[in-house]
């Protein structure tokens, strides 16, 4: 599978998005890098899609395919596309507090320490539903890196589009993401615009 390798701060300083949106140590935020020349329109609108799929780590062919999914909604197309991004499984183990980023709750699901109604889930981009439970697995409970993890996220705050339960580690989806319940910038009218032409 095809990965990007750039170090994360570094991307993170050509998208001007903070390293905090990736669940990253706030210090490390420098100011972002402004560009002296003036973006064309086109180049606003391709920024904004590199920054929204650097964020949720997808890559163009999936990311592709949510903005399908999304223009056949019922609601404004680019608030689909976040509400589609934000209810893929590695994404809602990283809002639980059960990953310090969107990159380990990845591969906490790749290597099977996730539960999805009860059942083993080890594809990250399964895209969950209201009333789905995400739990970490019975055996995995013990192990030092998840209690490490839950101790160190003990005071994130959860969305409230989600409910946790820190003691069994079970976490419910009570509905799907809204426009307000995003936490970075983005102006996904952009990434709708780009894709419309």
């Amino acid at each position: 599978m095809a990965r990007n390798t750039q170090p994360i701060l570094k991307r993170c300083r050509t998208l001007g998005i903070s390293p905090a949106v990736l669940g990253m140590d706030k210090e490390s935020n420098k100011n972002p890098k402004q560009s002296r020349r003036k973006q064309s329109e086109y180049g606003l609108q391709l920024t904004e899609k590199q920054k929204v799929k650097f964020i949720y780590g997808v890559l163009e062919k999936q990311f592709r395919k949510y903005y399908v999914m999304a223009t056949k909604r019922n609601g404004i197309t680019g608030e689909m596309l976040l509400q589609i991004l934000e209810s893929r499984l590695d994404n809602v183990v990283y809002r639980l507090g059960l990953a310090n980023t969107r990159r380990e709750a990845r591969q906490l699901v790749n290597h099977g320490h996730i539960t999805l109604n009860g059942k083993k889930a080890d594809i990250p981009s399964i895209l969950v539903k209201p009333g789905d439970v995400i739990a970490v697995r019975e055996k995995s409970r013990s192990s030092v890196r998840i209690k490490e993890i839950v101790e160190t996220n003990a005071k994130r705050v959860i969305p409230s589009w989600l409910d946790m339960n820190r003691d069994t580690l079970t976490g419910k989806v009570i509905r799907l993401s809204e426009r307000e319940d995003i936490d970075y910038e983005v102006a996904e009218h952009l990434i709708v615009e780009l894709y419309s032409k």
